[in-house]
């Protein structure tokens, strides 16, 4: 990938210092570890925002399925699995 963009930022010094000095230790470029910093930061908002709109549609299925009374209510789902346990347990 050509690098052909400049990224200027400010930051604090103290910030800088122990940035640089930890890039240094890994015996890595600056540049080089900032890159990857954003690249997986860009993959992390991409992967939250699919995960968002997963969920979204999830709840919608689901307020779909309630307004068209294939839904049941959570009194109903509760009775039901009460009974399962009964069952399972041998107490029933």
């Amino acid at each position: 990938m050509s690098k052909e963009s400049v990224f200027t930022m400010k930051l604090e010094s103290e910030l800088r210092e122990q940035f640089m000095a930890e890039a240094e230790a890994a015996h890595r470029p600056a540049s080089q570890v900032v890159r990857e910093l954003m690249r997986e930061f860009v993959q992390r908002q991409r992967q939250l925002r699919e995960y968002d709109e997963f969920l979204q549609q999830k709840v919608e299925v689901a307020r779909t399925s309630m307004r068209e009374s294939r839904g049941r209510s959570n009194d109903e789902v509760e009775a039901k699995f009460a009974a399962h346990r009964v069952n399972a347990s041998g107490q029933g």
